[in-house]
Formats: structure tokens, C-alpha cells, sequence
């Protein structure tokens, strides 16, 4: 009596993940659907993700690594971020890094088998001087580490992408975060106009777009539809997808983390809607899919390693040994 039901719906799932590894967009209801799904559906659902990341990505998992190289002196108020200035979080707080320090981090990522170093500050846009050091020290990174790299720095204007793609980046990172609708229930001191702008501004410099969010803030299921449609308009290169991590001091500090399936079913959505993307399950991994971690591998290509901008993660011995169990393999740096 429940193996004919399973049969059919097994065949249901894995029709959708051949459908998206063909390149066809899926549907906004068909990916409503994912993040609709039971639980008994979960890993039917996880191996249709699986399809589209297996044919682009094999068994690979890349790893990234992220440099705080400016803390908690962001003037925006976002409402999930401890390093917003307006949040009573007590995260370290500094002033821009040297390109020596940023420097060294870049050879302590690659020596972890890295792939991508990300240079990240607390900003609302970089000023000349955080862009210069920025560019002083992807310059020395070109010449002394085999690493791609990406800088995460806030709003960008064409002129400043222009200058950050010469010095050498190679990807830029800035979330839309959520929707559209959404969006100004969490910042209002910026637009999700200006966020889409940045994205653009990046791409047509030369350089990729890092560009995901954030699942768990309020939204809904409709929201995160949207917002995994909005990348693909786009046609941003990596999504990183973080799950939120509810931060003491910030004004969505009681918010509930979500259930380890509920994360799947969005990293399963977000891949099904953008097959051939670099997707990486990013911020609150640990905390939110806590035993399911693996099964997030099914969906996502990359993971970010030891650590993110103000929570530690945990750690590189423990992500190695999280992808050898289930029979994943580290990403190797393309030439």
C-alpha cells in the first residue's frame, strides 16, 4: 500500500531535476512546490537537487574562506546584522586591515586547500582608501597565492567595480538578501534597487556576481521563490545561501532558527531554479541543519570553511571529515 505512492512520486521529483538539468527554468509553482514538501518527501526531493549538481559539479566540493578585513563599523541597519553600528551586539570591532594582514590570510586559506579567498568589509561602500587596500593586496595575493578571489565591500558604483576588476577580482560579492517585497522590512537605509545595481555594476566590469542571501528572516515560501528567480534574472555565477542565525543585540534577535528540512527544501529550490550555479551552503550551517549537514551537500558544490565574518563554525578538521563521510571530495583550483 505505500510503495505504489512512493513509486510515482519519486518519479515526480526526479522528472523535475531532469527538467532543470536540461536548462529549462522550472516554474515558480514547481518550486513553491519544493519548499512546500513534506518531510516524507525530503530526500526524494534531495536527490532531484542532486541531479542537476551531479551533472555540473560531480561529487566536488569547493571550499571558500572569509577575511573580516573590516568590523562592525557598517552604517546600515539591517536588521539581521550583528555589525551594523545601530545593533548592541558586542562583535569585535575594527578599523580596515593592512594588506599585509589581508595578505597572510590569503596564504592561510590556500594552505587549507581553498579555492576562493573572500575579502569582506562592514561598509556601506568602500571609501578610496579601503579601495586601494583592497586592490594593493589582490595584487600582491595574484602574484604570491594561486587562489581566486572575491571582495565582498558594499554598494559599488561602475567607476569603483572598474578599478576592483583591473586589480584582479575575480568574483564580487553583494546579496539581494530576500524579495523585492520583503526587502524593506529589513533595511531601509538602502534599496534592493541599489543592491541589483552593485550586482550589475560588477558584471558589466568583468568580474562573476557572488550574489544569494538570506533564509529565514521572516519571509515567506513565496519570498524565497522569488528571490531564488530574481538570482537567475540576474544570471549571478555563485549563490551563496545562509541560514539565519539569530545575533543577541539585533532587532530580529527572537526569531527562531529554522528546521533542519525547511533549510533543505530552499538549498533543493535555489538549485533546481539555478542548475548550473556555484551554490554554497553558507552562515548557520552548524546551527541549523545541525545531524542534516551532509545531506545539504546534495544541492550545494561549496561550503564555506573555518569560520564566517562573526560566528566560527565548526572548523576545518570537521568539514574535511563531514565531506569524506559522505563521499565527497574536496574541489581542486582550476587553472
Amino acid at each position: 500500500m505505500i510503495r505504489e505512492p512512493l513509486e510515482r512520486l519519486m518519479k515526480n521529483w526526479m522528472e523535475l531535476g531532469e527538467e532543470s538539468v536540461a536548462g529549462a527554468a522550472i516554474s515558480r509553482g514547481e518550486a513553491l512546490s519544493v519548499l512546500q514538501s513534506p518531510d516524507d518527501e525530503l530526500l526524494a526531493v534531495m536527490q532531484a537537487a542532486f541531479i542537476p549538481r551531479q551533472r555540473h559539479f560531480g561529487r566536488a566540493v569547493n571550499l571558500h574562506v572569509l577575511r573580516n578585513a573590516k568590523s562592525g563599523m557598517c552604517s546600515e541597519n539591517c536588521a539581521f546584522c550583528s555589525q551594523s553600528v545601530m545593533a548592541e551586539s558586542g562583535v569585535e570591532r575594527y578599523r580596515m586591515q593592512s594588506v599585509d594582514e589581508i595578505v597572510e590570510g590569503a596564504r592561510d586559506a590556500r594552505s587549507i586547500g581553498a579555492v576562493k579567498y573572500c575579502i569582506v568589509t562592514s561598509t556601506r561602500s568602500p571609501s578610496d582608501l579601503e579601495l586601494q587596500t583592497v586592490c594593493d593586496a589582490v595584487r600582491r595575493i595574484k602574484k604570491e597565492v594561486p587562489l581566486h578571489l572575491c571582495a565582498s565591500l558594499g554598494l559599488l558604483n561602475a567607476a569603483q567595480a572598474e578599478v576592483l576588476a583591473a586589480a584582479g577580482v575575480n568574483r564580487y560579492n553583494h546579496n539581494l538578501e530576500t524579495s523585492r517585497r520583503f526587502f524593506p522590512t529589513i533595511c531601509q537605509t538602502h534599496t534592493f534597487e541599489e543592491r541589483v545595481a552593485t550586482v550589475k555594476a560588477a558584471k558589466a566590469a568583468g568580474m562573476e556576481a557572488c550574489c544569494g542571501g538570506i533564509v529565514g528572516l521572516g519571509e515567506t515560501l513565496e519570498d524565497r521563490t522569488d528571490w531564488a528567480f530574481a538570482l537567475r534574472e540576474l544570471e549571478v555565477e555563485a549563490i551563496p545561501v545562509n541560514f539565519f542565525d539569530p545575533r543577541p543585540g539585533t532587532a530580529l534577535s527572537a526569531v527562531p532558527r529554522l528546521k533542519p528540512a525547511e533549510c533543505l527544501r530552499a538549498l533543493a529550490m535555489v538549485r533546481l531554479v539555478n542548475p548550473s550555479r556555484d551554490i554554497r551552503v553558507a552562515g548557520g550551517r552548524e546551527v541549523n541543519l545541525r545531524s542534516l549537514q551532509p545531506l545539504a551537500l546534495y544541492a550545494a558544490n561549496s561550503i564555506f570553511t573555518n569560520g564566517y565574518l562573526t560566528t566560527p563554525g565548526q572548523g576545518y578538521s570537521a568539514d574535511l571529515a563531514m565531506l569524506g563521510d559522505a563521499g565527497f571530495t574536496v574541489g581542486k583550483l582550476e587553472a
